[in-house]
């Protein structure tokens, strides 16, 4: 959406923003934190989480509801919070969680909503980043920099390929497509660990389990 009829909401940027500047924060605190197992496990519940949402918002109804407007603000830090956790740890911009919030708390248009949740999913995502770069773990950005390279080069080329396709491509095919995607990536993502434990133990007699 063009800038102009997006002025008329920055107060529900604002109030978005001012928790999930925090929980992204707290989420990438999380993420460096946790054990391996642990972070497997939550992403892949976060994933499931996402999926559902995603079919929600666009397969079902989405009725604004009618909150006075001190107690919607209160609620928009909280939901903030916990966007911002979410897109911290499993490291997207949170729009599939954005949109319906806005649509349902503040009662914008759902178009509207999606140019919203890039306002708020930009300077997210910068505070989580912030907080990740203080780890030593941040350095496999650095090992891994070929990779880096190749995976934000196809991101940027899909960005462009599906904005060209947004009028091509109906919603009905696209969005369970996208569905599955998430469920078998979760299932995946929660099976890691037991994939690598049987890695360790196929390879451990030969000495190759770091390899």
């Amino acid at each position: 959406m063009p800038i102009d009829p997006l002025a008329d909401y920055g107060f529900v940027v604002v109030n978005l923003l001012a928790g999930s500047l925090i929980g992204a924060w707290i989420g990438a605190t999380w993420a460096i934190r946790m054990r391996s197992t642990t972070i497997y496990r939550v992403l892949a519940a976060l994933l499931t989480l996402i999926a559902a949402v995603l079919a929600w918002s666009h397969i079902g109804r989405l009725d604004a509801v009618t909150i006075q407007p001190v107690p919607r603000a209160i609620i928009g830090v909280l939901a903030g919070v916990g966007i911002g956790v979410v897109a911290a740890l499993i490291g997207v911009a949170g729009g599939e969680l954005l949109i319906p919030t806005i649509v349902l708390l503040f009662a914008v248009n759902i178009k509207i909503a999606g140019s919203l949740s890039l306002a708020i999913s930009l300077p997210t995502m910068l505070v989580a980043f912030a907080r990740y770069s203080r780890d030593n773990s941040f350095q496999a950005l650095i090992t891994n920099k070929v990779f880096v390279v190749a995976m934000t080069a196809g991101s940027i080329a899909g960005t462009i390929i599906g904005g060209l396709l947004l009028g091509v491509v109906p919603g009905t095919v696209l969005i369970p497509l996208l569905v599955a995607l998430l469920i078998a990536s979760s299932i995946k993502v929660w099976r890691h660990e037991e994939a690598r434990a049987a890695l360790r133990t196929l390879y451990a007699p030969s000495g190759l389990e770091d390899q």
